[in-house]
């Protein structure tokens, strides 16, 4: 019998090469699982932009900028603030969507431009729950209900005794008809049954001049707006629509605990685009919820009537998606029609 010494040779080599064909394939699998983290350690390696749907020297726009020093310090990286003004705050948010979910383009958002706008102009093409990434809830406000001194009411149980007297009666005033104050007093009316008049005014300074002349009974705006009138006893306090009493208000009378089951807290916070990666959105997350913590900051924006919050970005997604899901109903059952 006669053996040929080139079949064993021929067999080893056949399994050297199954051998290191495997070892590459794990290789390659390892890079692979490991690219996205590899990714997300080295981000950010240049400027980060925030896009900001509201005017220099809005309430977003001032907090952005009071923690862009500290956002820089935590992320090494410059943050370049970025005013995008237009369509009451959807041109911004509309921006961020177009752009690249890499982790360089975020923006600021708010109850309004992320959940009014998108259930009322149809001119708002984009959905917050498809086509945004929440990263962080930072800051929430409360509305204020007021009224001109005069009035036979003095908070808000007595208000809602006196429309429901006096049918078609009260008179109110808002910043426009299908905005954020509208549809919150929509719902209190809702909820305790009664009726009003609606004055839909084109701004806030409108609002609260025709409400201390008396032109008005009531008004409704986000609370920081009416402090200088209160306090100079021009406008007269019937009540706030935050879920507990603030430290800033604590005698003013809660329209929850008047009419039960009432909630309309605002709130403000950051989204990217859909797409960016996890691991991002949570180092972001970070870097936010720290820059917000700083004892300065916090003194600052309650001077405003805002009140730093600390939620993770799954908190802050659960937030949005139980708004718009609420605020859709509302806008159907009160038969307002996007515009």
């Amino acid at each position: 019998m006669v053996i040929n010494p080139l079949i064993g040779i021929g067999k080893r080599s056949l399994f050297r090469k199954y051998f290191y064909f495997s070892i590459l394939s794990v290789i390659c699998i390892l890079h692979a699982l490991h690219a996205p983290m590899a990714f997300a350690q080295a981000w950010p390696n240049k400027p980060i932009k925030i896009i900001i749907p509201f005017p220099p020297g809005d309430s977003i726009d001032l907090t952005t900028r009071m923690i862009a020093p500290k956002l820089t310090e935590i992320l090494g990286q410059p943050i370049i603030v970025e005013n995008v003004v237009g369509g009451s705050g959807s041109i911004g948010i509309a921006n961020l969507v177009r752009s690249s979910p890499d982790g360089y383009t975020f923006a600021s958002a708010q109850t309004g431009n992320l959940i009014v706008l998108p259930n009322t102009l149809k001119s708002v093409k984009y959905n917050p729950l498809k086509d945004l990434e929440p990263i962080a809830l930072i800051s929430t406000n409360f509305q204020g209900i007021v009224a001109t001194p005069n009035t036979p009411f003095n908070n808000l149980k007595e208000m809602i005794a006196y429309a429901k007297a006096n049918p078609n009666t009260l008179t109110l005033a808002t910043n426009g008809e299908g905005g954020y104050p509208f549809l919150t007093f929509e719902d209190l009316r809702m909820r305790a049954g009664f009726d009003y008049i609606h004055v839909p005014y084109k701004g806030s300074v409108q609002v609260t001049t025709d409400v201390i002349g008396g032109q008005v009974q009531v008004g409704i705006l986000g609370m920081a707006t009416f402090v200088p009138q209160i306090q100079a006893g021009k406008l007269k306090l019937l009540g706030i629509t935050a879920a507990t009493s603030p430290a800033t208000w604590p005698d003013a009378q809660l329209a929850s605990e008047v009419v039960p089951g009432f909630n309309a807290t605002g709130w403000f916070g950051y989204v990217a685009p859909a797409g960016t990666s996890p691991e991002i959105i949570q180092k972001m997350n970070r870097a936010i919820n720290i820059a917000m913590s700083q004892k300065e900051v916090i003194e600052k924006l309650k001077g405003m009537e805002l009140y730093v919050q600390s939620y993770t970005s799954q908190a802050f997604k659960e937030v949005i998606e139980a708004d718009f899901i609420r605020y859709s109903k509302l806008i159907q059952s009160i038969g307002l029609k996007p515009q």
